[in-house]
């Protein structure tokens, strides 16, 4: 029975739960896609941290290039400091004490440095002792400038003495 009446189709809304479901159906080509990004991620995922330590060992290693430069320049700068007569003169002065014909040397000792409390009843506290023995003066007076008795002084102290247990 033929009919001559027009069928037309009305679209109907989808649920929600249709949507979603379309939009989360997977099929081989987007399966296929999810597992090569995951299969090439984990490839070269090895190769990406042994480029990250390669960095950081060249950082680290430029950092050491650059304070062994450093210490290289000091090196060259304290070897011209000591090519110079004058710099040679005035570290023997400051180191040796010495003293040039004709000028006069003075040594301030500090007063404050000294340790008067020593009671150990060693050679050294002995010695100190009568160092301090003398009152301090306001005068200038000539300084007793005798290194052996101070090597000698040295000498008898690490010898004698032994360390205090505390």
């Amino acid at each position: 029975m033929p009919t001559n009446s027009r069928e037309s189709k009305v679209p109907v809304a989808l649920s929600q739960g249709r949507i979603l479901q379309r939009m989360l159906r997977l099929n081989s080509v987007s399966v296929s896609v999810i597992l090569v990004i995951i299969l090439g991620t984990y490839l070269i995922s090895p190769d990406v941290q042994s480029y990250l330590n390669q960095r950081r060992e060249i950082v680290e290693m430029e950092q050491s290039i650059q304070l062994a430069k450093d210490a290289v320049v000091d090196m060259q700068a304290e070897r011209d400091r000591w090519q110079d007569p004058v710099y040679i003169r005035s570290q023997a002065r400051d180191r040796l004490y010495y003293v040039l014909p004709g000028e006069v040397s003075y040594l301030v000792m500090d007063s404050e440095g000294l340790d008067f409390s020593d009671t150990s009843n060693t050679l050294g506290a002995m010695l100190a002792q009568q160092r301090n023995a003398d009152e301090i003066s306001l005068e200038v007076s000539a300084a007793k400038a005798n290194w052996v008795d101070s090597l000698m002084e040295t000498l008898l102290r690490s010898a004698m003495e032994t360390p205090v247990e505390e």
